[in-house]
């Protein structure tokens, strides 16, 4: 029984190992940075979410994540990013799974996420935000409103971190209408299947000036959710996969220059981000407990 457990414990020694670096075509095995840093290319997960990662009209990938790491692979002399479009729920498979050496797609720092997947420090905070069909007919302004009528529909990405928030206020899921995409999202609502869609402020309005939205309008005075006693904020990151330290140390303290330089507020401003949406202080540490 003792050589049993011990022969687990070793293989399962040469796993963890075997996840912290890349084989090349020898045996010999170097960490994911040297391997990117030799290729002179990074590979990206992104999910397509307007102001964060997306496509332009070019088919160029960009975004306010894009960029940001863009500038801070550069500094670390990776000249090229090659972006791969995926759905925002398949993000961390796909990085686990060793399709993405990165993912950057705004995607929330929590405590759930941090158990599979390596956060970079924070690069940018924002809020929630609503709409809903011209007029408000349904009067909602809250998540607690939502929850308050079983009869009232929400459309939320699948695997957003709107879910969980929807959750923690009452709403059922049954209230839920699970999309892939933030133009599903909008369509939703357009059709009437929906009578409320949620995703943070930035992507909201980004999304319903590409769609041309003219039924639809933002509840402005949309009460912020409320979890354990806190008002919610988001604040996003890039993730590694576990066990990447070595690149994860490079990024953050080239993000740390960055910040205090002020270039990062440079960038986050070309997609409409002011001074209030800083990360501030907060650390993915603070976040991941």
């Amino acid at each position: 029984m003792r050589k049993i457990k011990t022969i687990f414990l070793l293989s399962l020694l040469m796993l963890l190992l075997a996840a912290c670096s890349v084989t090349t075509s020898g045996n010999e095995k170097i960490s994911t940075l040297e391997k990117v840093k030799k290729d002179g290319k990074i590979v990206v997960g992104f999910a397509g979410e307007k102001p964060y990662a997306y496509e332009d009209e070019n088919g160029k990938l960009t975004g306010e994540a894009v960029e940001v790491a863009r500038a801070i692979f550069k500094k670390m002399g990776i000249e090229e990013m090659e972006g791969k479009l995926t759905k925002f729920s398949s993000l961390i498979p796909g990085l686990k799974a060793g399709k993405f050496d990165v993912i950057t797609a705004g995607m929330y720092i929590t405590p759930t996420r941090c158990e599979q997947v390596a956060f970079a420090e924070p690069d940018y905070s924002i809020g929630e935000a609503l709409a809903v069909r011209k007029g408000n007919p349904q009067n909602i302004h809250s998540y607690e409103d939502i929850a308050a009528n079983p009869e009232i529909k929400v459309a939320v990405m699948n695997g957003a971190i709107e879910i969980d928030y929807l959750k923690a206020a009452g709403v059922k899921e049954s209230q839920m209408e699970f999309v892939t995409d933030i133009p599903s999202n909008i369509t939703s609502l357009e059709s009437n299947r929906v009578d409320a869609i949620t995703m943070t402020g930035p992507t909201l309005n980004a999304a319903l000036e590409t769609a041309n939205a003219k039924n639809i309008e933002v509840v402005e005075d949309f009460t912020q959710p409320v979890v354990e006693g806190k008002s919610v904020r988001g604040y996003g990151a890039a993730a590694f996969k576990p066990g990447d330290d070595e690149i994860l140390k490079a990024y953050n303290e080239e993000l740390a220059k960055m910040k205090e330089s002020g270039e990062l507020l440079e960038i986050l401003g070309e997609f409409g981000f002011t001074e209030t949406e800083l990360p501030g202080d907060t650390t993915a540490a603070e976040l991941c407990k």
